[in-house]
């Protein structure tokens, strides 16, 4: 487990909590570099090869992790697309008291993976990533197991430490790690907080948000090598600050369109 518990310093020497996180930040980050480069250059090599033969690269981000820093950054892949969901229900009735009913979360309603599968026009040979710290929950572990029957590549992105503790919610007992072809591990800890802070008896801090990015981009760079090695030239956003950047980003989303890529 990485966190910072060391003994703070005396008032007056030079010592902060942001230091603190900054250390327990960098080991975080150190321990993504030595225990997942094999599995990204792995899982980027099934990417590749999926993307040159016209297979769609889709992320589900069912936390905070991956769906704005992830997708369409200046930098990044045209290729990975995300599948967004929204779910509003509005009825202007008057206000009345109504007995409680319970709230059920959309993602917890039986055959709701294959309707969102569906609706995001996934087919067999796709790539599915799916992003969730604790990777317990009902819907994320369903929609990887429903997407790998059908022929996806299922590729996680949690905090294995983190979801071994928890027991899963989804009826095959399995969590994001175990229902997906490939995991990457943002190698985050048990509670996704870095700094111990007596005076609050909890500790502060997350890693998973800056760890799951520094995994994708190391992902996206591999694959992006990957392709050039098959002669291939992937579309990549430039920032819409740059010159030409308009003309720039068509292009290469004209040749999207026409690869994949």
């Amino acid at each position: 487990m990485i966190y910072w518990k060391g003994k703070r310093k005396k008032k007056g020497e030079d010592t902060m909590l942001m230091d603190e996180y900054f250390s327990a930040m960098k080991s975080v980050l150190e321990k993504v570099e030595q225990t997942q480069r094999d599995t990204i250059i792995e899982v980027a090599e099934k990417i590749a090869d999926r993307l040159a033969q016209g297979y769609a690269w889709h992320i589900m981000d069912t936390g905070h992790m991956l769906m704005f820093e992830g997708v369409g950054r200046t930098g990044g892949m045209m290729a990975l697309k995300p599948i967004k969901i929204t779910c509003e229900i509005n009825n202007p009735v008057r206000h009345r008291p109504s007995p409680a009913r319970g709230v059920v979360g959309y993602d917890s309603v039986p055959g709701f993976a294959d309707f969102v599968l569906g609706r995001a026009n996934v087919l067999s040979g796709d790539i599915v990533m799916i992003g969730s710290v604790s990777g317990y929950n009902y819907f994320p572990v369903d929609l990887a197991l429903k997407a790998t029957e059908m022929g996806c590549l299922t590729v996680a992105i949690t905090t294995v430490e983190y979801s071994e503790k928890l027991t899963s919610k989804h009826p095959s007992g399995k969590r994001l790690f175990e229902a997906c072809t490939y995991c990457l591990d943002n190698c985050s800890n048990y509670g996704d907080t870095l700094v111990d802070v007596p005076e609050l008896g909890q500790r502060i801090c997350p890693a998973s948000g800056i760890s799951a990015s520094y995994v994708m981009w190391a992902l996206q760079s591999t694959v992006v090598e990957k392709l050039l090695a098959r002669g291939l030239k992937p579309g990549v956003y430039i920032s819409n600050h740059m010159p030409n950047a308009a003309q720039i980003n068509g292009k290469a989303l004209e040749n999207y369109e026409k690869f994949g890529y």
